[in-house]
């Protein structure tokens, strides 16, 4: 449904997006993470025809986005991070009008309008001017239009910013519906929300792919979890990372003369697992846990990419009579 090849994308001196490739697949939903200004709106532009690649290629449901543009835009819904909508329009008046543009005809925008209205939790809204409405009011409508012709791919740029909590859950439970007949390529720094709607996530950072796969093989090599007893914080940790296989030992909490730490491995889990129980029965400790653990998709997240995370600062301008 959506194929990548090297695409690129450079403004002046800056490389937003950098020849990176990816292809999603029917029914997929996807999580497109990464920092801020990592090239995740800006390839999610040129997916929708509202910029131009510098290079590479990119196909929409086998249409080409620069060669094809207008059949590309008949396929998917597109939801921009900040959703340019005219204050001066009622709500109805605005999906009506949008209707109209996507060329449906009269009796399909009669029925399809309430029914996306509906479906975003607007319709309580619809006699009310736009600019009179909250930004989460605002980007649901947002989602509205993005619906309406009914596309067979959503392209969703954060769409639970601004949303208050009630609004998160019914947009993610929308999403995770509309996944289940719709391919979509969503962006957010929400994770939970990820781990909850999509089935496989891509991260990139400066502009290139920096991993992509299945959650469940992400979450694979997570660590163990262990609770023991008999000595203090210390010398727990300082005994477990000296032992084959394990990589780095995180404290999670100590008391009642023991602690409860997350140990990451370099090798085979049930090997790791026997060496930490031969080294806590040989200290003469006692152990009240011993447990395989999923890696948490913030940290993996926050492995990828802290890498190529770099502060800046902008330049303090210097007065006369400074220098």
């Amino acid at each position: 449904m959506i194929e990548v090849e090297a695409l690129t994308k450079r403004y002046a001196n800056v490389t937003a997006v950098d020849r990176i490739s990816f292809c999603i697949e029917k029914g997929e939903v996807v999580g497109f993470l990464g920092p801020n200004g990592a090239g995740k709106t800006t390839t999610m532009k040129i997916l929708s025809c509202f910029m131009p690649a510098t290079s590479g290629t990119a196909h929409i449901n086998g249409h080409d986005v620069v060669r094809e543009p207008l059949q590309v835009r008949r396929c998917i819904g597109y939801l921009p991070e900040n959703v340019p909508i005219p204050p001066e329009m009622r709500v109805h008046e605005y999906l009506g009008f949008r209707a109209r543009l996507k060329g449906l005809d009269r009796a399909r925008r009669k029925a399809r309008i309430p029914e996306v209205m509906g479906r975003c939790g607007v319709e309580t809204v619809s006699r009310k001017l736009i600019g009179a409405l909250s930004k989460g009011y605002r980007q649901r409508v947002g989602l509205a239009d993005a619906l309406l012709g009914d596309p067979p791919i959503l392209i969703l740029d954060e769409p639970t910013v601004g949303l208050d909590p009630n609004q998160i859950r019914l947009v993610r439970d929308l999403v995770r519906e509309l996944g289940q007949e719709r391919t979509i390529l969503l962006s957010t720094h929400i994770l939970p929300e990820v781990e909850l709607v999509c089935s496989r996530v891509m991260i990139i950072s400066r502009g290139r792919i920096r991993n992509t796969d299945t959650l469940e093989s992400l979450r694979k090599g997570g660590g163990i979890g262990v609770t023991i007893e008999g000595a203090s914080l210390p010398e727990i940790t300082s005994t477990l990372a000296g032992i084959p296989g394990i990589s780095a030992v995180h404290p999670r909490g100590a008391g009642n003369g023991g602690a409860s730490l997350h140990l990451t491995l370099s090798s085979d889990p049930s090997e790791a697992r026997r060496a930490v129980f031969r080294t806590v029965v040989g200290h003469g400790w006692t152990m009240t846990e011993l447990s395989n653990e999923s890696r948490r998709l913030e940290d993996i997240y926050l492995d990828i990419v802290s890498e190529d995370v770099v502060e800046t600062t902008d330049p303090v301008p210097v007065t006369a009579g400074e220098a």
